[in-house]
């Protein structure tokens, strides 16, 4: 039992390395997603599918630990919280300490992962809402209403305001 206590306290322990890297990555996205590099934001994507990837391995161990755990204590895993370990480890406070505070600063990273992401949502829903807009604009600018300008002949030159139709002028 000690020893698969070391092994969920270690694999714990590596999951909050990597989720402290996600934690980088997501603050450095928010300064990416407000200078509005495409580039640098893919990169940094692929950056945090790398580190999820190792995070999701790490899970995958501390699940197989959890359930050893369950079975040696004859308990069922689906019940088995890391508060009740943390309870079990009374008789040794030495391991009941490391636990605890490995949940702790668990539980600390993903409170600041959750306030980050809502952030950088926050901020690619109104990068999409200014996308939007601008799209919007340039339709209603291709529709905007002919001029009432004539000829010498009394006829309508039907110039349109705005841009012309089919043309695009890089200097706007």
């Amino acid at each position: 039992m000690a020893s698969l206590m070391e092994n969920l306290i270690e694999v714990l322990n590596k999951q909050h390395e990597e989720y402290e890297k996600l934690l980088v990555l997501s603050n450095r996205k928010t300064t990416i997603i407000v200078k509005g590099d495409l580039a640098a934001l893919q990169q940094i994507t692929d950056e945090e599918q790398d580190t999820v990837n190792v995070v999701n391995r790490y899970e995958q161990e501390r699940v197989q630990v959890m359930k050893d755990i369950a079975n040696v204590i004859n308990k069922d895993v689906e019940t088995l919280k890391m508060n009740d370990l943390v309870a079990m480890l009374a008789p040794r406070p030495e391991e009941q300490k490391m636990l605890a505070d490995v949940q702790g600063k668990l539980r600390d990273v993903a409170l600041r992962m959750k306030q980050v992401n809502e952030r950088n949502k926050e901020l690619l829903e109104n990068s999409l809402e200014m996308v939007s807009f601008d799209l919007n604009l340039l339709q209603a600018m291709k529709q905007a209403p002919e001029t009432a300008n004539y000829n010498k002949g009394a006829y309508n030159t039907g110039a349109t305001m705005g841009c012309v139709a089919g043309k695009f002028d890089a200097k706007q």
